[in-house]
């Protein structure tokens, strides 16, 4: 990003009102959490702050109530996760903004947290009213971005609040910055993308941003089938975008002017249906049986793949290179996965994924511990790879 951006942990923060927007948007069912992930993520922050005798309280938002009081959307079975995890008592208000919330911010002692409800049951926090971000900040002191996941948003807790707070950025968000900025700014070479997912239109902004970063570009998923026709061959009853042909001839064409060698799929598992333990064979990429589909990519692409990840010393990683949910299909995406994992290990490679369903797949093929970095942020980490100025990491840089 082109402003810098200072760090809480710089910061003597001791007595202060510290707020943080997080991202505790995360799936609760009948009251019970379901993923607690993106709350653990928060949590060096949350104790920094908490070790250096502050007064931490959270926002976060949750679902999309539209500005409306929802219950099913309520922060409050985070009081008793967080109370757990960080062995004291968190208290809560039921607005986040108002009397009650000023009256709890002014009693928190330091070393104490107090949760707000859900900033999303004020339509001024996704219109980014800035008569809602100057109540959000009453009392407090500092502003603490730790939600690089919703950073793309130019919404009141995350952008409008900087007009009022002196402005920081929280470890998580620290961390997300330096992977993406090592991986796209500064990358030990040679470096390689690999792309997956379904379609070029949801990613033709990212694609051709990456062939002026990347030496290799590795293409997968259905998207892959689009370029397979753009090159003349017969992609079957495989998921494709005829109207989006030109686009991948036109974007076979830019990578060569930026030296980015583009890597498609040799050889396909097909087969007649979408569905579980299918009858399937594998097939070179110029020979896909007109009843068939491509649904993963076959050995003689793992191997090549493989070979360039040998070859390489930083991979970025977005997207499945298969229907990965469904067995068989989910071969090329977990064998792939594990070797550039165990390269990881080795030091052999800076590994770092995010966006999608790249978490999921990497999750279920057991070594998502094992890349240096996975992001916990799906929009932000895709519009951070076209390029694009996310509004509210540029806002803490006008401090």
């Amino acid at each position: 990003m082109s402003k810098a951006i200072k760090s809480i942990v710089s910061q003597d923060v001791r007595n202060k009102v510290v707020l943080i927007r997080a991202d505790f948007n995360i799936p609760i069912q009948d009251g019970k959490i379901q993923d607690i992930t993106r709350v653990s993520r928060s949590l060096p922050t949350i104790k920094f702050l908490l070790n250096a005798g502050s007064k931490v309280v959270i926002c976060s938002h949750l679902g999309r109530p539209n500005g409306e009081h929802v219950e099913a959307f309520s922060l409050r079975p985070l009081i008793t996760a967080l109370s757990d995890i960080l062995k004291i008592k968190v208290h809560f208000t039921i607005s986040c903004i108002g009397q009650g919330a000023l009256e709890a911010k002014k009693n928190l002692k330091p070393g104490e947290i107090l949760l707000l409800e859900n900033v999303r049951f004020h339509k001024g926090e996704t219109e980014n009213n800035i008569e809602f971000a100057r109540e959000l900040s009453g009392l407090c002191d500092f502003f603490v971005n730790d939600a690089f996941s919703c950073s793309h948003r130019a919404h009141a807790s995350l952008h409008a609040i900087t007009n009022f707070l002196p402005s920081f950025s929280g470890m998580l968000l620290d961390e997300e910055i330096k992977a993406l900025t090592s991986v796209l700014n500064s990358p030990a070479k040679p470096v390689a993308a690999l792309v997956g997912g379904a379609k070029i239109s949801t990613k033709i902004n990212i694609i051709e941003f990456l062939i002026t970063k990347m030496d290799f570009l590795v293409i997968g998923g259905a998207m892959a089938n689009t370029f397979i026709l753009a090159k003349g061959y017969d992609v079957g009853k495989s998921m494709v975008e005829r109207d989006a042909i030109n686009l991948a001839k036109t974007i076979l064409e830019k990578s060569k002017k930026f030296d980015c060698k583009i890597i498609l799929p040799e050889d396909l598992v097909v087969s007649k249906q979408f569905e579980e333990n299918s009858d399937h064979k594998i097939v070179n990429t110029s020979s896909i049986p007109s009843e068939m589909m491509a649904l993963d990519i076959g050995p003689k692409s793992i191997e090549n793949i493989k070979s360039i990840f040998e070859n390489i010393k930083t991979l970025l990683w977005n997207g499945p290179l298969g229907a990965f949910e469904i067995n068989p299909f989910g071969t090329g995406t977990f064998t792939l996965a594990k070797f550039a994992a165990d390269l990881t290990i080795k030091n052999q490679l800076i590994t770092v994924a995010g966006g999608g369903d790249t978490a999921s797949a990497l999750n279920k093929s057991g070594v998502a511990e094992d890349f240096t970095y996975i992001s916990s942020a799906g929009g932000a980490f895709l519009e951070w790879l076209e390029g694009i100025e996310l509004p509210a990491i540029s806002a803490l840089g006008n401090n």
